[in-house]
């Protein structure tokens, strides 16, 4: 049982890994939110993937606990420390428990089976998958770019990223002329629109409502570099292998920044803590707590992290 949220989702894809390697014979079962659905769709040692769409009164537990009551599991890995989990039959029962200590989220799952070494997020793709993406990002270098994040606080506003993308492609910078993949959801369409309109579309890649996450996982890993906001798009990036840079304001990067050998964050001139506990912060607004990151920190820490990555030969 895993998180409703994608980017929770990715992270835990590690720890369904270590499982499947260490019982080579055993099958899956995972339960998910809906929109993490596809993530594990591809991959071929899991038997069902049940949708938690929530329900009036937590029936979506209930709905959970019938399909799931008449099999005995051989083990139970809740990442929800949920009370449903408890009256499964089953022989071994590993519950995530949440800490304070000040340690990535990667980590805190890796500890659920007592794991000594971070079971690195990964994204399962098919050969489809590769065909397609190869068709919609052609070769060549592209900057890749996730502008949106489920909440309006963590979105660093859309004219920052263009002006990102602008100083990255020009002449003689360290992507020139490299096109730009946009990504983001159908609904999000609106959130990336003065980013779409200030693009030259001859170099311009729109990707926004055309890719699940599979996909979307395969397009990313054809760029040379991806730059977005701290969002469910960011660990999937990192998780397919692409250079990944996480962009961070009202969210604690110690926890959720991209986990990777390739990875980066940058972060606004105030901290997590100063931002949520400042005099106007209200969680449920949707006005952008990112406007105070600038363009030129972001470009030099994209710079910073191709600088250390080889090219492909």
């Amino acid at each position: 049982m895993t998180s409703n949220r994608v980017g929770d989702a990715i992270l835990s894809t590690g720890l369904l890994n270590h499982l499947l390697e260490q019982y080579p014979t055993a099958t899956a079962t995972v339960a998910c939110g809906p929109s993490a659905v596809s993530l594990f769709r591809p991959c071929n040692r899991i038997d069902e993937i049940i949708a938690l769409k929530k329900m009036r009164f937590a029936g979506h537990w209930l709905r959970l606990w019938v399909r799931s009551v008449g099999t005995f599991w051989n083990i139970v890995v809740d990442l929800r420390a949920s009370a449903l989990s408890w009256s499964l039959p089953h022989a071994r029962h590993f519950i995530f428990k949440s800490t304070d200590e000040p340690v990535h989220r990667v980590v805190s799952l890796g500890k659920t089976l007592g794991l000594s070494e971070p079971p690195a997020p990964l994204v399962w793709l098919s050969e489809d998958h590769a065909s397609r993406a190869q068709d919609l990002v052609p070769d060549g270098s592209v900057l890749a770019l996730g502008p949106t994040a489920n909440w309006g606080g963590k979105q660093w506003p859309a004219v920052s990223f263009l002006e990102l993308a602008q100083k990255l492609t020009q002449p003689g910078a360290v992507l020139a002329d490299a096109r730009v993949a946009v990504f983001g959801a159908e609904g999000e369409r609106d959130m990336v629109g003065p980013l779409l309109a200030g693009l030259p579309p001859e170099r311009t890649i729109d990707l926004v409502g055309r890719t699940d996450l599979p996909l979307a996982a395969a397009c990313i890993r054809r760029c040379r570099l991806y730059v977005g906001n701290d969002s469910g798009l960011m660990h999937l990036a990192a998780a397919a292998g692409a250079p990944t840079l996480g962009l961070f304001g009202p969210s604690p990067e110690q926890y959720y920044r991209p986990w990777g050998r390739h990875t980066g964050f940058v972060r606004t001139p105030e901290s997590f803590e100063q931002i949520v506990n400042a005099k106007d912060y209200d969680y449920r607004s949707q006005k952008s707590r990112m406007t105070s990151l600038a363009v030129g920190p972001v470009a030099s820490a994209a710079e910073e992290l191709l600088s250390h990555v080889e090219l492909p030969a």
